[in-house]
């Protein structure tokens, strides 16, 4: 019997108009089957939330494995760049050839001469809004449009 079915069951057993319970016995099954379908939910609640925390740890123990094979692959790769000098190499299993590329370096010192000389080359970040301190404003009284404290209610279960 689902939640709501039951629930249905359970005003069944009682006169609405009086109030005075109609079956007893039924209520009192009806209330056990309530709780007892209560309580599977939340222990379902519970194992997902384990499976969901063992997934998490799974992902980050593979995510340490990825970084360490990146991090070896990228020191084999300059070991095989010390090692060939730029010379082409070939095989049936591998080809190993170079290509120059560019890139731009920023220092401290260049970052303020471009501020203070070229501004259009550099771009700005959209101000985002401090929530904590917005919340606090906000119970102090603050009021402005488009901003408001939107209370919740969140279920723990333990």
């Amino acid at each position: 019997m689902k939640l709501y079915e039951i629930d249905n069951a359970i005003l069944d057993c009682i006169d609405l108009e009086t109030g005075e319970v109609i079956d007893a016995e039924r209520l009192d099954a009806l209330n056990m089957e309530r709780d007892a379908k209560i309580e599977n939910v939340a222990c379902w609640i519970k194992d997902l939330k384990a499976e969901a925390e063992a997934i998490k740890a799974e992902k980050q123990a593979l995510a340490e494995r990825q970084r360490v094979a990146e991090n070896k692959a990228e020191s084999l790769k300059k070991w095989l760049a010390y090692a060939l000098d730029g010379q082409k190499f070939g095989t049936a299993k591998c080809a190993i050839s170079f290509r120059n590329t560019e890139s731009v370096e920023v220092t401290d010192e260049g970052l303020e001469a471009l501020m203070k000389e070229h501004n259009e080359l550099l771009t700005y970040k959209k101000p985002e809004p401090n929530k904590t301190a917005i919340k606090q404003a906000l119970k102090d009284g603050l009021t402005v449009a488009g901003v408001e404290l939107v209370r919740n209610t969140n279920v723990i279960i333990k």
